[in-house]
């Protein structure tokens, strides 16, 4: 199919219908070439009506040149934006390989994480912690079989922000060895009497490497826990 052209200034100088329907937005092509088109084939058409209006312009009134280079950054700046979110995209796509490769390396380590409950088996309790966002002035682990009786409770004091790994030694405030069975742990925390914020932490060995819906990786762990890399407080 030929396609028409069109005669700018009254000259025989022309630009074709096709040309000037893609910067009028009335192309009858396909929705994907119009909508599909990119900075750089923008600023190529741009550049082409330039260079006809520019052949053609009426010299007794020339065409405004502050108004040409407004166009012309303007076109500068939608390109540069769209090679930015590329560049951006590749190194999102960089981080979230490396992310995976970072979790995989903890397959088979302990570490500490979020959690409320802790396993103890032949008298043997996990690693515990605490993480605090601020310093306070005094802060508990508080331990507490299925039955709901508080067995323990650990007094760490005043403590600065940040992980505090807390060893148990399995036993109850009389120093007897609790029960085999799973305790629910609990963090209180105060700052100059008033309650602060405090996240009990429970150690349990990586077993494997989740990817998530949105590519990023989480580890799962043998407690039956699934923590994103970020929710790791310690490595143990």
């Amino acid at each position: 199919m030929s396609s028409s052209s069109t005669t700018i200034g009254g000259s025989t100088a022309t630009v074709s219908q096709q040309l000037l329907d893609t910067m009028n937005g009335t192309s009858s092509g396909s929705s994907s070439s119009t909508s599909g088109t990119s900075a750089n084939d923008l600023q190529t058409t741009f550049l082409q009506l330039l260079v006809a209006q520019l052949q053609n312009q009426d010299p007794t009134n020339p065409m405004d040149s502050s108004q040409m280079t407004s166009q012309l950054a303007e076109i500068n700046t939608v390109s540069g934006i769209q090679q930015l979110n590329t560049s951006l995209s590749s190194l999102s796509t960089q981080l979230s390989a490396g992310q995976n490769a970072q979790a995989a390396l903890l397959i088979g380590s302990t570490v500490l994480a979020a959690g409320s409950s802790a396993a103890v088996s032949g008298g043997s309790a996990p690693q515990l912690g605490v993480s605090l966002p601020s310093a306070v002035s005094d802060v508990k682990l508080t331990i507490t079989n299925s039955a709901g009786q508080v067995v323990n409770t650990l007094d760490l004091g005043a403590q600065s922000a940040g992980t505090v790994p807390v060893t148990w030694n399995g036993k109850d405030s009389s120093g007897n060895t609790v029960a085999d069975g799973t305790y629910t742990i609990s963090a209180t925390a105060t700052t100059n009497g008033q309650s602060a914020t405090a996240t009990a932490l429970v150690a349990s060995q990586v077993q494997g490497v989740v990817q998530q819906a949105d590519g990023t990786a989480s580890l799962s762990l043998a407690n039956g826990k699934t923590v994103a890399l970020s929710g790791v407080a310690a490595i143990l």
